[in-house]
């Protein structure tokens, strides 16, 4: 399980493998920057400058089996990570044909090879457990959902791929070590108010 910064240092792990395993016959044509975007930084300053490949989340949900365990009560809420899938996307930012689909087959290759990352491959500052595995796997993202995409994020259509990483579990705090609340009861009964000033008379 993972600490709570572990959704950012997954965009890290995937971008730092990438740029690692950036083949020599493709750097010798053509130098690649590889950047982690967030949506808002996207719409104010897209990269202009040479050829760079973005990893960009753009939509997190929540886990099918998180669903499950919301469901749960009392002490075995607390024993249960929180888990999401990250959806991201991979495009290449360049006026060159060559570069553009010639680094995104390669990138595709690459996670479609190496598309399970474990501990060893990711960003230890997330703090993954020795059981965490991360699964990077296609999405199926229409050209219908890409345009409105591109559209949210105020950018013109780019050749992209969306991906989806399955499952990031995040580390919950335990349940609190001691007795639990017990409720106050209260109860009332009718009383006559007239008696009362009588009974209080001196």
């Amino acid at each position: 399980m993972a600490n709570l910064s572990a959704i950012h240092y997954l965009g890290t792990s995937v971008i730092d493998h990438l740029r690692r395993a950036y083949p020599k016959a493709l750097s010798d044509a053509e130098s690649c920057t590889f950047t982690l975007y967030s949506t808002g930084f996207l719409q104010d300053s897209p990269p202009s400058d040479g050829t760079t490949m973005t990893l960009i989340p753009y939509n997190i949900t929540l886990n099918e089996h998180s669903r499950t365990a919301n469901r749960l009560a009392g002490p075995a809420i607390g024993t249960v990570p929180l888990g999401v899938d990250v959806y991201f996307l991979l495009t290449v930012w360049t006026t060159s044909t060559f570069a553009e689909q010639s680094i995104m087959g390669w990138a595709m290759r690459e996670l479609y090879i190496n598309g399970t990352l474990d501990r060893s491959m990711l960003d230890p500052k997330g703090g993954w457990d020795v059981a965490d595995r991360i699964q990077i796997t296609p999405s199926d993202l229409r050209i219908e959902d890409l345009i409105r995409i591109w559209e949210g994020l105020r950018q013109p259509f780019r050749l992209s791929v969306g991906y989806m990483a399955r499952v990031v579990q995040i580390d919950v705090p335990p349940e609190p070590d001691h007795a639990p609340v017990v409720a106050t009861r209260f109860g009332y009964h009718d009383w006559d108010y007239g008696e009362r000033l009588e009974d209080s008379a001196p």
